[in-house]
C-alpha cells in the first residue's frame, strides 16, 4: 500500500513530531502549574487577612454587651429624678452675713477717730444674701442639687462710716469686687435620722470666693427645719491675706488682725 521509500521517512516524521510535542508539554506544563498553585495560595492568604480585619472591625464597632449595659445604667441613673429632694430659697429680709474682726486702737485713735485706745471686736453686716439650699431628707449624708449662697460685700456696714467707706474704696475695694460666693461640695456630722423641729449641728465644706480668690473652707452649721422653713447659722474663720487682702494698719491709730470670722444667719423657705 505504501511506497517502501516513503515509509521510513513517515516514521521518522512521526517520531520527531512526538518528541517535539513531549518536549513542549514538559517545559510548558510545569511552569503553567506553578503560578496556579502560587495564585491559589495568595488568594487564600488574602482571604485570611480580610477575615481577620473584618473580625477586628466587628470587635471595635460592637463593644461587649456588658459595657453597653453599664453605659445604659449610668445614663438612666443620671436622668432619674432624686426622690426626697427639697429646695429652700434664702429670704434676704430675714438673713444677713457678717464679718467679725479684732481691731486695736492706738494713742491717736481718740483725736483722729473719736475712739479711745484699746482693743475692740468689730462687726460689719449686710442683708444682701441670696441663694438656695437643697436637702434630701432620705439621705442626709450627701450634698445633692445646688447648695450655694452669695453675699454683696459692698453693702457691709459697721458702727463707723469711715471704716465702711475705706473698705469699699480702699484696701479690699469691695466696690470693685463686691460678690462673695460659697458652693457646698460635702457635708459631714449629720445624724442618721432627723426629726422635724430638731436643732442639729454639722459641717459643710465647699469653695469660698472672695476678692476673686477661691479657697476651700468648712463651715460649722447649726440648723433647724420646721414645716416649710429652714433656719440656721454658718460660721468659719480665715485670714484676709489668704484672699490677697492686706490687713489695715495706720501708724499710731489702729491695727487690724489678719484673722477674721464669717457668720451667715439665714432663713430659707421651701420652694413650691
Amino acid at each position: 500500500m505504501f511506497n517502501n521509500g516513503r515509509l521510513p521517512i513517515l516514521f521518522t516524521l512521526i517520531i520527531i513530531l512526538v518528541l517535539l510535542l513531549s518536549a513542549c508539554g514538559g517545559t510548558v506544563a510545569a511552569p503553567a502549574n506553578e503560578p496556579v498553585a502560587e495564585t491559589e495560595s495568595v488568594q487564600q492568604q488574602d482571604a485570611a487577612v480580610a477575615e481577620h480585619t473584618d473580625d477586628q472591625d466587628g470587635e471595635e464597632s460592637h463593644p461587649p454587651e456588658t459595657e453597653a449595659e453599664d453605659e445604659d445604667e449610668d445614663r438612666a441613673a443620671a436622668e432619674s429624678p432624686i426622690t426626697g429632694l427639697r429646695t429652700f430659697v434664702i429670704v434676704p429680709e430675714e438673713s444677713q452675713a457678717s464679718y467679725l474682726v479684732d481691731e486695736e486702737f492706738l494713742e491717736n485713735a481718740l483725736s483722729k477717730l473719736g475712739i479711745e485706745a484699746g482693743q475692740k471686736d468689730v462687726v460689719g453686716t449686710t442683708p444682701e444674701v441670696s441663694g438656695q439650699l437643697q436637702l434630701n431628707l432620705e439621705d442626709l449624708s450627701a450634698v445633692l442639687g445646688e447648695n450655694e449662697f452669695a453675699v454683696d460685700l459692698s453693702q457691709l456696714t459697721s458702727d463707723q462710716d469711715r471704716r465702711d467707706n475705706w473698705i469699699r474704696e480702699n484696701g479690699p475695694t469691695f466696690d470693685r469686687f463686691p460678690m462673695a460666693t460659697f458652693t457646698a461640695t460635702a457635708v459631714s456630722g449629720l445624724p442618721d435620722n432627723y426629726d422635724e423641729g430638731q436643732e442639729i449641728q454639722f459641717q459643710v465644706s465647699g469653695d469660698l470666693t472672695v476678692h476673686e480668690v477661691t479657697l476651700p473652707v468648712t463651715f460649722d452649721v447649726t440648723a433647724t427645719l420646721q414645716d416649710d422653713t429652714l433656719t440656721g447659722v454658718l460660721e468659719t474663720r480665715r485670714l484676709m491675706s489668704d484672699f490677697g487682702i492686706d490687713p489695715p494698719a495706720f501708724a499710731g491709730t489702729l491695727t487690724v488682725a489678719d484673722e477674721f470670722g464669717i457668720r451667715v444667719e439665714f432663713t430659707a423657705r421651701e420652694q413650691s
